[in-house]
């Protein structure tokens, strides 16, 4: 299984937390009707959906990139012993910490851990349980939050999320603030000269991509713009978890019309592994070739 990859001078690594069927579709799309699953099960089952479980089959990882010196952690996960309501998520005991020591990264190790929204299975393991305490994972590194998703949550106007999933603000975000280990960003802000942030609109009002440039080369972790390849094949589908859907439809396909048959490595957040891969546009449909593919 390829779990890194060279950008030039940089290298970044997947560091799985789980990957497991999760979500009906009609969980996460709205716009899903059994006949598309009919008609798309061919190429759907068994690496993308789960027919037994009736049910899409999602990764959960974090991203390592290292860069000029830096070690920078994109997304934290689920997270260990945090109060969920949705069951594969509640107390759980996946041990990352274990599968990032594994790949390398002690948590003294990371320099910057940059989350690219505040959804639950983004920002879990920015904090960990010591003596009855929810406190910073990660002690030497500057968290980086862009200013539009703090501002966003902080307003309320995603309590209907936080009341699906359990109060991950309150054991995951707002003990890393309390400690002073916050830098809040824009949505554009460059982290070096091979790193920098690119606004992808939509699915939270703060949500970012992140760009890796180096020696000519060019990757994307692509976040949340896209949860499963069939928002590959439907572009128009954005998902109830969407805080403005219309303007994640839009941000999507912008962001496939300008990366189709090109040589940008796309990584998005939940693709099963090898998660990278390059889109590809055929008879003006859209599709994704992963790594190790003809």
């Amino acid at each position: 299984m390829t779990t890194h990859f060279q950008i030039g001078d940089l290298r970044l690594d997947r560091v799985v937390e789980s990957e497991f069927p999760v979500l009906e579709p009609a969980e996460v799309y709205p716009d899903w009707t059994p006949a598309d699953l009919e008609r798309d099960m061919s190429w759907l089952a068994p690496r993308f959906y789960d027919p037994a479980a009736g049910k899409l089959v999602l990764a959960f990882q974090g991203f390592v990139i290292r860069s000029h010196g830096k070690t920078i952690l994109v997304d934290t996960c689920v997270g260990d012993c945090k109060e969920r309501r949705r069951p594969a998520f509640d107390r759980q005991g996946w041990d990352w910490l274990d599968s990032l020591r594994s790949a390398g990264f002690a948590p003294e190790d990371i320099d910057i851990v940059l989350c690219t929204h505040f959804h639950v299975d983004h920002v879990g393991w920015n904090t960990r349980l010591v003596d009855g305490k929810w406190v910073p994972t990660f002690p030497n590194a500057r968290y980086l939050f862009t200013r539009k998703e703090w501002d966003y949550w902080r307003s309320g106007e995603g309590e209907s999320n936080i009341a699906r999933t359990g109060d991950y603000m309150t054991d995951s975000i707002i003990p890393v603030v309390d400690a002073g280990l916050v830098d809040f960003v824009d949505t554009d802000h460059r982290i070096d000269d091979a790193v920098s942030l690119l606004p992808a609109p939509g699915h939270t009002p703060g949500l970012v991509c992140v760009s890796l440039q180096s020696q000519g080369q060019h990757a994307i972790i692509a976040s949340d713009l896209l949860h499963t390849v069939l928002q590959i094949a439907y572009p128009d589908w954005s998902t109830r978890f969407c805080a403005d859907p219309a303007l994640s439809r839009r941000t999507r396909r912008e962001f496939l019309e300008r990366y189709a048959n090109t040589d940008v490595l796309i990584l998005p957040a939940h693709f099963p592994a090898p998660t990278a891969g390059h889109i590809v546009c055929e008879h003006n449909a859209f599709r994704f070739r992963f790594v190790g593919e003809g």
